[in-house]
């Protein structure tokens, strides 16, 4: 089993960028995007393969978990959207507070439901501030958590936010502006959040291109997550990610 969180904190430490795919578990049951997923991870040396979302319209979920630990050997990581995406395929689960809103369901209420469960399964478990951003519209991540994005053009709500995390004894912080936001977190807003604590960075969310990207990591993030650019187009995952790989090598 991988020690993720050790990973995470040694490309904070020794500036080392990383890339990780998102997919979302109602994704993985298409048989076209699986088959897509799986081909282009054998192309591009991703360092985790990161799941979950907000929200599961499939009934799938075990099923697909344990066809994509079948197909792959990366770690895979559960990115959750709640307590009902637990599963013991997983090596470690960013256990997600959302420090950005004050909806006391995403920031303890769902954890005491899910702790037993996760300390029963044996999951590593790395405590993240999870920091919504406003990425231009409505997200579902903003409407299942019934909570208010930072506002895109304060990074020093996000900075102070982050700094605040960190003295909460969290250990890593998720920048996000949602699966299909209209924009990505603003480079600016990343390099504030680097400057004001010492965790990994993790920013997802409107991703579309190597310039984004590209941006993400000389503002200050450690780890970038891009999903829904594959879902439509899966096949482009191993283009993009070989793209990605030439400027961050």
């Amino acid at each position: 089993m991988s020690d993720i969180l050790s990973i995470l904190r040694s490309y904070r430490k020794k500036g080392i960028k990383g890339f990780a795919l998102l997919a979302d578990p109602d994704q993985l049951q298409r048989e076209d995007y699986f088959d897509a997923l799986i081909s282009g991870l054998k192309d591009i040396p991703c360092d985790f393969m990161l799941v979950g979302g907000s929200l599961l319209e499939q009934t799938g979920f075990n099923d697909s978990i344990e066809k994509l630990r079948q197909s792959v050997s990366l770690p895979l990581v559960l990115f959750p959207g709640s307590p009902d995406q637990l599963h013991p395929a997983f090596d470690a689960i960013l256990f997600l507070s959302l420090v950005s809103g004050r909806n006391p369901e995403f920031l303890i209420g769902q954890h005491v439901a899910a702790a037993p469960r996760i300390k029963a399964l044996g999951l590593e478990t790395i405590a993240t501030a999870y920091m919504l951003v406003d990425g231009g519209k409505p997200t579902t991540a903003s409407y299942i958590s019934n909570t208010f994005p930072i506002p895109w053009d304060k990074p020093g709500i996000a900075a102070s936010t982050a700094m605040a995390a960190e003295m909460l004894g969290m250990q890593a912080v998720y920048l996000d502006t949602g699966s299909g936001a209209a924009r990505a977190v603003s480079g600016e807003m990343i390099s504030s959040v680097h400057q004001a604590c010492s965790l990994p960075i993790i920013v997802g969310g409107g991703i579309r291109d190597i310039a984004a990207a590209e941006t993400a990591y000389k503002a200050g993030a450690d780890l970038v997550v891009i999903g829904s650019l594959f879902e439509k187009e899966p096949q482009r995952i191993a283009d993009f990610g070989r793209q990605l790989r030439q400027i961050i090598a």
